[in-house]
């Protein structure tokens, strides 16, 4: 799987979360990230996100703290994705246990974890995304094949029934990887477009027919649901499209090339990886391409590390 698809964790709405979540956030605060080589966040009052988790591909996972700007790494996890009220993560392991694949699904305020099998070895189900309303995680299903890794399909887990059901996709891309989308429904790549597929058994619900791929790894959707962001076809020269979900079609497309986009700042703007110099900068984007807020500098052994970073909506 394309390595920065690949580290799916999606920027979604807490479990029971009805409106916009009040975090504690410094005045202004330049967060050091640990096992990173230097890089510092830079974040500050009235952020409308806020940086929760981050890792280098699978091999190092570093979780923030519930309060403050501590983060600690997480050594049993290869991910681990906070669900935006900052009270739950989902949380997969290094390794199987009793060959079986799981998700573990901790409440932040008391500390209680839950152990959830998913898939039984050889499969694994990974990249967790947090649907909407938090009471869902999507894992993509892969299985390695003539030593390459094959998505097969998606596993939802109901997090309060501790439930865990896999569903098998037929014509799936070897790269492919599932995301929610704001109406309930699982999408994922599908030829030069996307398809969404139904979460209890994968029956497709819609095609977007020559829309691009979806950016990833981030949730792709806009706050409002309104704009899903796509790199565009090839028959474009602009690399980022907005389609318009209701039409199907796409909206509009912004001429900038960024390395690699991490979901949506707000309404209006979108965070994203771009070339600077001889490394990157994570930089916020307006949507004509416009860079509006330097986020962090990032040398080029980060992002060649495979660096992702994941963030939950706070306003």
């Amino acid at each position: 799987m394309i390595a920065k698809i690949a580290i799916a964790l999606s920027m979604t709405l807490s479990a029971g979360y009805a409106g916009p979540v009040t975090l504690p956030v410094a005045a202004q605060a330049d967060l050091v990230l640990p096992g990173t080589g230097g890089v510092k966040y830079y974040e500050k009052t009235g952020d409308p996100v806020r940086l929760a988790a981050y890792g280098l591909g699978t091999k190092r996972t570093y979780l923030r703290a519930t309060t403050g700007n501590a983060f600690a790494w997480e050594k049993t996890l290869s991910e681990e994705s906070v669900s935006p009220g900052n009270r739950l993560t989902a949380g997969v392991p290094g390794s199987y246990r009793s060959g079986y694949d799981s998700l573990i699904v901790t409440d932040r305020t008391t500390g209680a974890s839950t152990r959830i099998r998913t898939v039984k070895k050889p499969l694994t189900a990974s990249y967790a995304s947090w649907s909407r309303d938090g009471k869902r995680v999507a894992l993509t299903v892969e299985q390695k094949v003539g030593g390459k890794w094959q998505v097969l399909g998606f596993t939802v887990v109901d997090v309060a029934a501790k439930t865990a059901r896999t569903v098998r996709v037929a014509g799936l891309s070897r790269n492919a990887g599932f995301w929610w989308s704001p109406d309930g429904n699982l999408v994922s790549m599908y030829g030069t477009g996307l398809r969404a597929y139904r979460a209890s058994d994968g029956a497709v619900m819609r095609t977007y027919a020559g829309v691009g791929l979806p950016t990833g790894p981030e949730d792709p959707f806009s706050p409002s649901g309104k704009r899903l962001t796509t790199w565009c076809p090839s028959r474009f020269k602009e690399q980022l499209c907005l389609v318009d979900p209701v039409s199907g079609k796409i909206a509009q497309r912004v001429n900038v090339r960024p390395e690699a986009l991490f979901g949506w700042w707000d309404e209006s703007h979108v965070i994203a990886v771009m070339a600077h110099g001889a490394a990157y900068r994570l930089t916020v984007l307006d949507l004509s391409g416009k860079a509006t807020r330097v986020l962090a500098d990032v040398p080029r052994t980060a992002w060649a590390s495979d660096l992702w970073l994941s963030f939950i909506r706070v306003s």
